[in-house]
């Protein structure tokens, strides 16, 4: 198992969700784990639990970024951390688009930059990046998800696109990468300011939802399997639960659901 060959981690977005299910499960592993949040008080529950490390810190300050890189010489980073909007390109808001950005990719592109030259140095080391579906499909409006932001998909996708170079980057040497892309989890992504009261709620109650511990399963699977194996994507999503579908709107412009048959390819 490769966890014997490893030492430290850093998880971001460890103040709850899979974040913080992932520092359980990394600290019972026998790893020594930092964990980075914005939550101060959430940390330090989870520190007087678990013995983790914690670093309160904003993903969006590039120093502090740096200086939770040079906090130790990490041989797991679980790139976790992210954030959701609703909403369409035509009513995207510009705040909603730097925050998504700075959050879900900005910063997941800096850990990398400042953190995986050292594992590539000493020939060792896993970089698990958390992405989503949406960085794969395109939502329709009536789809039985959160309508996410496009933006929220664009980041996603550039997590994607990032693990598949970071993995030629790094060829021969003995770090591996992994994707994990899970689909509805139960998590407070889904829990900011233009969501209405109670929807989340409903979001995670009236459909069957992974829980945290589903996708920290994925994670500790791949970061356990023998060196020889790199498990480049998992795709993690309920069972009753499908992504994709082929529509149709009619000619006479008027939307989907408002009264004109769908089209809906069956």
């Amino acid at each position: 198992m490769a966890f014997s060959d490893y030492r430290t981690a850093l998880v971001t977005g460890a103040s709850s969700g899979i974040g913080a299910a992932t520092v359980r499960r990394l600290r019972a592993e026998g790893l020594e784990v930092r964990a980075a949040g914005r939550d101060a008080g959430r940390l330090k529950a989870l520190s007087a639990e678990t013995g983790c490390r914690i670093h309160a810190v904003d993903l969006s300050d590039l120093d502090a970024l740096a200086g939770l890189a040079k906090s130790a010489e990490f041989d797991v980073l679980v790139n976790n951390a992210g954030q959701s909007r609703r909403g369409t390109m035509l009513d995207t808001a510009s705040e909603d688009v730097d925050i998504l950005i700075d959050i879900n990719l900005r910063a997941v592109l800096h850990l990398t930059r400042l953190i995986v030259p050292g594992m590539a140095s000493r020939d060792r080391g896993h970089v698990v990046n958390v992405s989503s579906i949406a960085g794969h499909y395109a939502f329709g409006e009536n789809a039985t998800t959160f309508n996410s932001s496009v933006a929220y998909h664009a980041t996603k996708a550039g997590i994607h696109s990032l693990s598949q170079q970071l993995r030629v980057d790094l060829y021969g040497t003995r770090v591996r990468v992994t994707e994990v892309s899970p689909g509805r989890v139960a998590t407070n992504i889904f829990q900011n300011p233009n969501v209405a009261d109670g929807e989340s709620a409903r979001f995670v109650g009236q459909f069957e939802t992974l829980q945290s511990e589903d996708i920290v399963d994925a994670i500790t699977f791949v970061i356990g399997s023998p060196l020889r194996m790199n498990v480049a994507m998992l795709e993690v999503v309920p069972t009753f639960q499908v992504v994709g579908e082929l529509r149709f709107a009619s000619r006479s412009g008027t939307r989907p659901g408002r009264g004109a048959h769908d089209g809906r390819h069956r």
